[in-house]
């Protein structure tokens, strides 16, 4: 379920990943039907308004103690021609680093923290300067930590222990300096 990644914000090319599901970017009817047929309120449910709000606010907190930059997209479901293609989860957390310029950072250090909610799915994409010094292994020890707490439906809690265990790692290599500008928005995108 879970895959964390590096993108090189120059080359925009991802590194060694953790294995996706078995299929998880494969175009396949099952997949298919289940984007197709995921209302978006769904998603909705497990983040309400609150907690977006939360979740901002955890962001917001978290960026006092380091200098780099956390956005958090979540996504209900795919749209017809990605899952065409056969787009992968991981793709389209590569397509949304670079959409929503979480790589246009002054240090490089933005992370995308993605979730698709209809492949149960998390995405963790670090511009480089963080990937250089943040090990593969700590990536997936936080996306399997929000796996645990979506399987018990605790997205609120999955997330929130997502942001500050990010934090942890930004504080730990970029930590706050008395300039410490807020380059991305807080508010989590729910897509």
């Amino acid at each position: 379920m879970a895959a964390a990644l590096a993108v090189d914000s120059e080359a925009a090319a991802a590194v060694p990943a953790a294995a996706e599901p078995r299929g998880a970017g494969d175009m396949n009817l099952r997949r298919l039907f289940k984007h197709l047929l995921m209302p978006p309120w769904l998603a909705g449910r497990a983040f309400s308004a609150e907690v977006l709000q939360r979740i901002e606010d955890a962001v917001a907190a978290s960026e006092g103690r380091h200098r780099g930059e956390l956005c958090v997209a979540i996504e209900p479901s795919l749209d017809l021609m990605p899952l065409l293609r056969g787009q992968s989860p991981r793709a389209r957390a590569e397509e949304l680093f670079s959409q929503l310029r979480v790589w246009d950072t002054a240090e490089n250090s933005g992370v995308l923290l993605y979730v698709n909610y209809a492949d149960h799915d998390i995405e963790i994409v670090a511009d480089r300067s963080i990937a250089e010094r943040v090990t593969q292994a700590q990536w997936e020890d936080i996306c399997h930590g929000i796996e645990a707490h979506f399987r018990a439906g605790r997205f609120e809690q999955g997330m929130l222990e997502a942001v500050e265990a990010v934090a942890d790692l930004l504080a730990l290599h970029f930590p706050a300096a008395a300039a410490n500008p807020n380059e991305l928005s807080d508010r989590p995108i729910l897509l």
